[in-house]
């Protein structure tokens, strides 16, 4: 029975992962618990397992802090686009109720969660056979910016792939008017970055420093923001004097 019942969700992620246009229409076109429970544990395991590497090549603590602190921070950015997007759908031509507007960013996130679960053994065994990090900054940086770098890869092309897979949906849904899925999908993707990059700033370290202590989030954590930071370190780059 466990193997019967294991099929047609293991059917639902194929379909899913493929993004099967017509199926992922059907299933945001009304609530079902069930499978809404599904893409969310889909997203903590994926995430968690994905945060738990990131986290490792710091200490066992920081890497089940990443497992809590990553899915976390993708959930409440799928919850906060939701309701944004719902009301930025209408606006730019797209008549969609905020069912299926929240139900598509959900399963968008939902590949990336599952994408970044099916790399989380290659990260692992990366971080498995990198050397540990050592408090001598030298020794590490060539390291540490060769897993950052990985890192941000696989986050960069699971984000890209589960948005392909968005548009085409959104296309779907707008009929004829295809084009104004694009601009849809470009105002949800900036919702993203924002909610993404603050909530992201917040909840840091992930990867954490080896001068530092290990905390799941540290004490200056809503002190200034990602903006402000990256407007200094930008001002920096380009200052000479």
């Amino acid at each position: 029975m466990t193997g019967a019942s294991e099929r047609p969700r293991l059917a639902r992620l194929s379909l899913l992962l493929r993004g099967e246009v017509k199926s992922l229409e059907a299933w945001s076109a009304h609530w079902h618990g069930q499978r809404i429970v599904s893409h969310i544990g889909i997203i903590i395991c994926g995430a968690g397992l994905y945060g738990a590497a990131m986290g490792w090549w710091r200490d066992p603590l920081q890497a089940l802090y990443t497992a809590i602190k990553f899915p976390l921070i993708i959930l409440l950015t799928a919850a906060a686009n939701g309701m944004l997007n719902a009301m930025l759908a209408p606006l730019l031509g797209l008549n969609i109720p905020f069912r299926q507007s929240f139900l598509s960013i959900l399963m968008s996130f939902t590949i990336a969660g599952a994408i970044l679960g099916s790399f989380a053994p290659l990260v692992a065994f990366m971080i498995w056979n990198s050397p540990p990090m050592s408090f001598n900054t030298a020794e590490s940086t060539g390291t540490y910016c060769l897993i950052l770098l990985t890192f941000i890869v696989v986050i960069a092309f699971a984000g890209i792939t589960s948005n392909l897979r968005l548009l085409q949906l959104l296309r779907h849904l707008g009929g004829a008017r295809r084009s104004i899925a694009l601009g849809v999908l470009l105002a949800w993707l900036a919702g993203n970055l924002f909610f993404g990059t603050q909530l992201s700033w917040i909840l840091r370290p992930f990867i954490g420093a080896p001068g530092m202590p290990v905390q799941f989030v540290r004490p200056d954590a809503f002190h200034g923001n990602f903006y402000e930071t990256f407007f200094r370190t930008v001002v920096r780059v380009f200052t000479f004097d």
